[in-house]
């Protein structure tokens, strides 16, 4: 199936502040994260895309828009599904005053038992955005074929969560896997399982560009507390 390419957004205000954003409207990329969206295309560069993905938050939104204006002619796409967690009564506040909360353990020890007041549980995140990648991605192969390529521009407990399905994870172990803002992870899908293809990079991009088929190759095969966080962090200053 097609090749899909995973953007976090850029480093945001709410990143640099220590706040858990979730679906807050207003937040921003930092003038760092305007930096890393800038060097987005020239990232991506040489790697044909069919479609682009996002989520409907601004700081995803601002993150695809120099990659946008480079590829004049690339479909943009919405999708509620991959927003960020809908953390409920957390959002906006402090990851600070957030660590002495007794869920705060669940969410790093349990999360798959872990609900947020007022807001979604994690396995509910889950689903949600593990539904849209395998609907976008049989949507995709079926417009332009198994060797496309199409991106997402989501959040970091989103994304954690794709890539804990993609390998056979149990959702309590995803607080193991760690992205920084505007990294790329990359998960192509075949008809028996994923292959993930890039964890976080934010590197050189040009490996992920479908190469030729050959009769030999028909395929293409935390914190020092040891605490995730929430959300995804804030990435190198």
């Amino acid at each position: 199936m097609a090749t899909l390419i995973l953007v976090r957004h850029g480093r945001s205000t709410a990143n640099t502040d220590g706040v858990l954003a979730g679906w807050t409207p207003g937040i921003a990329l930092d003038e760092r994260g305007a930096a890393q969206a800038a060097a987005l295309p020239g990232r991506l560069d040489g790697v044909p895309l069919a479609a682009a993905v996002s989520s409907p938050l601004q700081r995803c939104r601002e993150t695809l828009r120099p990659l946008l204006d480079a590829r004049p002619g690339l479909p943009l796409h919405t999708d509620d599904r991959i927003g960020e967690c809908h953390y409920g009564d957390w959002s906006g506040r402090k990851l600070s005053e957030l660590s002495g909360e007794p869920l705060m353990e669940v969410v790093q020890q349990h999360p798959s038992d872990a609900a947020f007041p007022g807001g979604e549980s994690m396995r509910s995140m889950q689903a949600r955005a593990v539904d849209a990648v395998r609907e976008w991605n049989a949507r995709v192969e079926a417009e332009h074929g198994p060797d496309a390529v199409f991106l997402m521009c989501s959040h970091g407990d989103i994304i954690k969560s794709v890539v804990a399905d993609a390998l056979g994870m149990h959702l309590d172990l995803f607080q193991r896997v760690h992205v920084d803002p505007c990294s790329v992870t990359a998960i192509r899908y075949t008809r028996l399982r994923p292959f993930l293809l890039r964890l976080g990079d934010t590197g050189d991009l040009t490996g992920l560009a479908p190469r030729e088929r050959t009769d030999a190759d028909p395929g293409r095969d935390a914190a020092a507390s040891g605490n995730a966080e929430v959300g995804g962090g804030a990435g190198a200053p």
